[in-house]
């Protein structure tokens, strides 16, 4: 019995000549298991797309002027047909575009697609998270609200602690002593046009580079089965994508983009807030000298990060979500001890230890820096040694357990910092804030 199959057609040929030069003509079947990746390479894809086309939306109605900025952003939600919605999605899918490109960090480091053929494609993701960070917030400034602005105020402040060229940096980024027109101009044209066009570029050699690699990492003991990327790995891409942007549009039409009073430079709310994903750093300048929270500890934070492919592992374990159980059991130890530590360090340099009143006299870059500090550094080495005794990890669950412990810290100050810090940035109680 003959079969007819019907020949397909030109665009049908181009659609899948189009998607091969994305993907290869047939994949490891292991590899496009959805909880290996969960799609959030893909999702950050169609994130992106998203953020321009709603920004391309909104551009033609917003001005990038203090006078006219936040009026603009009352048009579009008051006046233009959808605004409000089209205003919704941008926000919140901006916000998921750096809770999924952190998530999607993560899931490259726990299943070891990191070192070897793939260490370089892991600094660019690196820096895409970066990227990522920032296309963000200078999009924080533009609506010229009371929140924006204070925000914006709060983060660049920071940057004055950056030895010998620290006020000029600050300067240079806010186009002036304070956050001004200059400012807002500067911000909307990095949030508008140089941060997507580098985050495309690199998007696409990101993307080259996985290919060349092979494509999505898989455990050397799985199944070598292959099957064709279409439709196996597109039908899977579609359904992630058309899933995700549902999320976005139901989620859009019931809660709406934050918007506070118009900016008013002469007054600050009290507490003055920096942008969300900041607020770990801004929890860390309550108790280490600002040099110390704001600079070098996310300075060599990121370092690790880049440093961290070029490290030397004895087994090759990529693939493989945590390496190990023994790799499993460290994660679980390394959120539970911060968990433990990082609320009574907190809780400690709040009510009960003040080196700056133990040590009058004494420069605060060394009272509430350098001594603190070295405090912390010397109590991580010796929580490290116990680890090593105790468990004997190979150098990558090792690291595993370096990782969580610090993920864990920096989202335990970021809670701390946006749901228990109230009037003068003293803490209590959400319901009370």
């Amino acid at each position: 019995m003959e079969i007819n199959r019907e020949k397909p057609s030109e665009s049908n040929k181009r659609a899948r000549n189009l998607v091969l030069h994305i993907h290869p003509v047939l994949v490891r079947k292991e590899s496009i298991r959805f909880n290996l990746t969960f799609g959030l390479g893909g999702m950050l894809a169609v994130l992106f797309l998203l953020q321009v086309f709603t920004g391309v939306l909104l551009r033609f109605t917003y001005v990038a002027s203090p006078d006219k900025a936040y009026d603009s952003i009352l048009t579009i939600q008051n006046d233009i047909f959808f605004g409000q919605l089209i205003r919704n999605m941008h926000n919140w899918s901006g916000i998921l575009f750096v809770l999924i490109a952190f998530l999607h960090l993560l899931r490259t480091f726990y299943t070891g697609a990191f070192y070897d053929k793939r260490r370089w494609n892991w600094i660019i993701g690196v820096s895409l998270m970066v990227l990522v960070i920032f296309q963000n917030f200078t999009g924080y400034l533009l609506p010229w609200d009371q929140l924006a602005y204070w925000a914006i105020t709060v983060s660049t402040s920071i940057l004055q602690y950056v030895p010998v060229v620290g006020e000029r940096l600050m300067e240079f980024i806010r186009g002036g002593e304070n956050v001004n027109a200059s400012t807002l101009l500067i911000f909307y044209n990095f949030h508008t046009a140089i941060l997507p066009l580098t985050i495309v570029i690199l998007m696409v050699f990101h993307f080259w580079r996985v290919r060349k690699a092979g494509g999505v990492v898989v455990a050397e003991k799985s199944s070598p089965d292959m099957v064709p990327s279409d439709p196996d790995l597109v039908l899977k891409e579609l359904v992630t994508a058309l899933v995700l942007i549902a999320f976005i549009l139901v989620l859009s039409m019931f809660f709406n983009a934050p918007l506070q009073d118009r900016a008013d430079p002469a007054f600050s709310p009290n507490p003055a807030k920096a942008p969300w994903y900041f607020m770990g750093v801004q929890e860390l300048l309550l108790h280490f000298h600002p040099f110390f929270s704001a600079i070098l500890i996310p300075f060599l934070f990121v370092g690790g990060l880049i440093w961290l492919p070029f490290l030397h592992f004895k087994e090759k374990q990529q693939g493989v979500w945590f390496y190990t159980r023994k790799g499993e059991k460290l994660v679980l130890i390394a959120a539970v001890v911060a968990l433990i530590t990082i609320p009574a360090g907190i809780l400690l340099s709040e009510f009960v230890i003040d080196v700056e009143r133990m040590l009058p006299g004494i420069p605060l870059i060394i009272s509430s820096g350098l001594i603190p500090f070295t405090a912390v550094f010397v109590l991580f080495a010796l929580l490290l040694y116990v680890v090593r005794k105790k468990m004997a990890p190979g150098n990558n669950e090792m690291i595993l357990f370096i990782m969580s412990f610090l993920m864990a810290a920096y989202f335990i100050f970021s809670l701390t910092g946006i749901f228990f810090r109230g009037t003068g940035m003293q803490l209590m109680w959400p319901w009370n804030i």
